[in-house]
């Protein structure tokens, strides 16, 4: 599983000219599922998104994290993510998870966040739908987390 993550000092998601998500400071949070996922990449993922020191403390420096500052974070899944661009000009996406299970891990991950942060501080977009993303990037700070990393997982 992969989190592309931005810091922003806003971000929202809007689903056909409706707003369905939306944050102030804290970070926005592509999410990509590849095949072989699991709840262990759900669990390290969302505890490292929340724990990520990338904020600035007194000193200017990048020292707080999500929690330390009290910020929000909204999560919107992207399955090309996984894009497999090796070979020629369009891209496979054969890495990317079924959609049902990259559905239900989406679904944990909020779910993890909304545990951990409170639900008031965690907003989504729509699994699936055709989302128009809008945000301030902060910085700009830009941060891919990835679990393969951590659980790797076969290649394809």
């Amino acid at each position: 599983m992969k989190l592309l993550i931005q810091r922003v000092s806003h971000a929202s998601v809007t689903v056909d000219g409706a707003t369905v998500g939306a944050i102030g400071e804290g970070l926005l949070a592509l999410a990509g599922c590849r095949r072989g996922d699991d709840e262990r990449d759900v669990a390290w993922l969302a505890q490292k998104l929340i724990d990520l020191r990338i904020f600035r403390d007194a000193q200017d420096r990048m020292n707080r994290s999500l929690a330390d500052i009290g910020g929000a974070v909204l999560v919107v899944s992207q399955f090309t993510l996984y894009a497999d661009t090796r070979k020629g000009n369009r891209p496979g996406f054969d890495l990317a998870g079924d959609p049902a299970a990259a559905e239900a891990l989406c679904r944990q991950l909020i779910d993890l966040l909304h545990e951990k942060l409170g639900s008031e501080r965690v907003a989504t977009g729509v699994f699936g739908a055709d989302m128009k993303v809008s945000l301030c990037n902060d910085g700009p700070v830009t941060i891919e987390l990835c679990s393969d990393n951590k659980f790797p997982k076969n290649s394809a």
